[in-house]
């Protein structure tokens, strides 16, 4: 750990001033679940810690309007439980409970969990220099290329990186059409939660399209009927503790077992959370059955880019999605 500064604003405003003020090596911190992990990894090396977590009113959980606004700091394992997204949004509640442990959920902020940076094991533990890696030192090289790469991506990679993105609540978002409002330095603004991430090509270092001393302060995400007939469906090593080897969050619009609209995202298997158009196009108007499922999958990854080890994800993948698509359905009766 390196010497920094500390400082805890009132306010998202002031947040974000004392962010301008305090200048490189600044850095945001809500729940320190992901931030001081990659601190004792040397990985990040902030100068100065802006502590958002007393901010006012940034923690709040909103399902009375037509969206469902949840605010930046409310806690991962709040809106897991909360009635209104357990009855009606079961995506949200799994892609959330899935997630970590209780004792991290419990001081996650869901703000924060979209800003995860990747598990590869390259990035985590190559900062004593023995590993190359794009992401932690730009122009150093990749080494899960021709290296370890069975948890790697099979989408969205490039010659520069194929690490995944590790989130579960970003899959489950992307999948529902949410948006993120965000403060910075110029005013508020909003933007698809696709938006926000960025795939690898040439910089991998560059994983967000957020400005230096942006914050996120909201997730909004649009209400649907396809809400109730939904899943987040994760395969991983163990059932608890573990990042997904492939995950799919699923939300259909069914007429009788008819499939009127899909809306398909990947999980632990791209470099950003993968919203599969192709797997969403295979099932419109057409009748549900096991076989349309699976052929749905397979067409989320027609496109996957295998590595040495991680070729088994493109099957796996797609049958993920398949059960998805059928957990999802049975939810719509």
């Amino acid at each position: 750990m390196h010497a920094f500064s500390y400082a805890r604003p009132t306010s998202a405003a002031e947040a974000v001033e004392m962010f301008s003020r305090a200048g490189e090596g600044a850095r945001f911190i809500a729940g320190g679940t992901t931030l001081y992990d990659l601190m004792k990894l040397d990985i990040e090396q902030p100068r100065h810690l802006i502590d958002v977590a007393a901010i006012q009113q940034l923690d709040g959980i909103d399902t009375a309007g037509d969206v469902l606004r949840f605010q930046a700091l409310a806690r991962m394992s709040a809106v897991a439980t909360d009635e209104v997204v357990l009855r009606d949004y079961p995506v949200l509640a799994e892609s959330l409970s899935k997630a970590a442990s209780q004792q991290l959920r419990n001081m996650a902020t869901i703000g924060g969990n979209l800003l995860q940076r990747t598990r590869c094991l390259y990035f985590r533990n190559g900062a004593n220099g023995f590993y190359p890696c794009n992401r932690r030192e730009p122009g150093s090289g990749c080494g899960a290329m021709g290296g370890l790469d069975r948890g790697q991506a099979v989408l969205g990679t490039s010659g520069f990186c194929t690490a995944v993105s590790p989130g579960d609540l970003p899959v489950a978002l992307v999948a529902l059409d949410a948006r993120v409002d965000v403060i910075g330095r110029t005013g508020m603004r909003t933007m698809p939660i696709e938006d926000l991430y960025r795939l690898p090509g040439a910089t991998p270092h560059l994983e967000f399209n957020l400005a230096p001393g942006e914050m996120i302060t909201a997730i909004v995400v649009p209400k649907t009927a396809a809400g109730r007939a939904s899943t987040y469906h994760k395969i991983r090593d163990r059932e608890s503790y573990a990042f997904a080897l492939a995950s799919a969050a699923v939300a259909l619009e069914m007429r009788g077992g008819r499939v009127e609209r899909a809306r398909i995202a990947l999980g632990g298997v791209a470099t950003r959370p993968w919203r599969a158009a192709a797997a969403e196009a295979e099932l419109a108007g057409k009748t549900l059955t096991p076989e349309l499922a699976l052929k749905a999958g397979r067409a989320a990854f027609a496109e996957a880019v295998p590595g040495h080890h991680n070729a088994f994800k493109i099957e796996l993948g797609a049958r993920t999605v398949a059960d998805a698509i059928t957990i999802a359905a049975s939810r719509s009766i």
